[in-house]
């Protein structure tokens, strides 16, 4: 067979190309391992991105979560602490209430500051929206919702103000709020026990000056008979203490006041003259020199004729030279006479109201015409009653 030049060159071709063929398909089975071994490489490099990218959002996520978890847990001790605050100014009311309307009764102004209203909030335990709501509204400030965010944001894009910071800024305000409300509670009570003290200082002055001691006291029988089990002390608050002094001013106030009230410090005959004093005098009608136990009133027949202090008649009827008489027990040993009457108008055993009208003024018994024959006895013996009506002058208007 005679092989000519075209044949060669077909058979050369053919079998290069198959050579490529060849060489291309071996390349390809070699390197398809290393470009598949790549590809999944690069896949699992980034689906370790992603999962980190997605552990560290998650964390995030839990991080804010616990945060608010934590904020609420804050807010609710605040808004308990704060309940227990208003709580503390409300349990006051009734006890100041009490001394308030006594201090009313004694002539103190009682003016008082009166406690700010307690934040109602619906459940014992407040949420976080709702507790920042209720002190918020407290203030009068529009409580603001917390504004939604997606992943992204709360993972990078951070609050300029958290919620507990605002809590804290609502909570200080209130609390100085309440901090002034008690510390005008406290300035008050303080007047109230000055003004008491000092009404007192000068009812007792002008009581001692009388020789009346009011914080005299008669020993009771099985006064020393006390006892009880031991207990431990209650710690007193310095607001308990302050009214614990208000309520000793108070009393020692009304003891003093009662006790002014019950001895002979008023006038008998209010707007009557007086002519004749306490003291020795020429009697009229021995003319010789005598002991006048009491004053004398100018006072019609039929005048009338109040009693000088409060007391139990122990004397109503005709004595002696006094005429128709009244005797009145003032209690300390002090009692009063009320001599010359033309009419008693009580009875043995009546309670007397000081400046309740008695009887009216005459002329019976030794009398050299119509007057109010009046004595202050003490222990039965007879005092100037002047220094008593003019004492009375004075502490009128430490008692009206």
């Amino acid at each position: 067979m005679t092989v000519r030049p075209w044949m060669a060159a077909l058979a050369f071709c053919f079998f290069g190309v198959m050579a490529i063929g060849y060489l291309g398909a071996t390349t390809y089975l070699v390197m398809r391992d290393n470009l598949i071994g790549a590809s999944m490489a690069r896949q699992a490099r980034m689906q370790h991105v992603y999962e980190d990218r997605i552990a560290a959002l998650r964390a995030q996520v839990d991080r804010v979560t616990s945060r608010q978890l934590l904020d609420q847990q804050v807010v609710e001790e605040k808004v308990e602490k704060l309940l227990e605050q208003q709580m503390a100014l409300s349990s006051r009311d009734g006890r100041l209430g009490a001394l308030l309307d006594r201090a009313e009764q004694s002539g103190l102004e009682t003016e008082a500051p009166v406690p700010a209203a307690r934040p109602v909030i619906g459940a014992k335990q407040a949420s976080l929206s709702g507790g920042v709501k209720a002190i918020e509204s407290l203030l009068g400030t529009p409580a603001k919702e917390p504004q939604g965010t997606d992943v992204a944001a709360l993972g990078y894009a951070p609050a300029s103000e958290s919620v507990a910071d605002r809590t804290d800024r609502i909570f200080s305000r209130v609390t100085i709020s309440l901090k002034d409300i008690e510390q005008e509670q406290f300035d008050r009570i303080r007047d109230l026990t000055d003004g008491a003290v000092e009404t007192a200082d000068q009812i007792e002055t002008i009581l001692a000056r009388s020789g009346v001691n009011v914080h005299q006291e008669t020993p009771a029988a099985g006064a020393d008979a006390i006892g009880g089990p031991y207990l431990a002390p209650q710690p007193a608050t310095s607001f308990e203490s302050s009214l614990d002094g208000l309520d000793n001013a108070l009393a020692r106030l009304e003891t003093a006041r009662e006790t002014a009230t019950d001895l002979p410090f008023g006038n008998p005959a209010p707007g009557r003259d007086i002519t004749s004093g306490f003291g020795n005098r020429r009697d009229p009608f021995l003319g010789r020199l005598a002991l006048h136990a009491g004053i004398d009133f100018r006072s019609p027949v039929g005048g009338e004729i109040r009693a000088s202090g409060r007391g139990k008649v122990i004397t109503a009827g005709a004595v002696g030279g006094y005429g128709n008489m009244v005797e009145i027990d003032h209690g300390m040993g002090f009692t009063t006479r009320y001599g010359h009457m033309s009419r008693i108008l009580v009875k043995v055993g009546d309670e007397i109201a000081p400046g309740d009208v008695i009887g009216q003024s005459g002329s019976t018994g030794r009398s050299t015409g119509p007057h109010l024959h009046y004595e202050v006895r003490r222990n039965g013996a007879p005092i100037d009653p002047m220094h008593f009506v003019n004492a009375g002058l004075k502490l009128s208007a430490l008692i009206d």
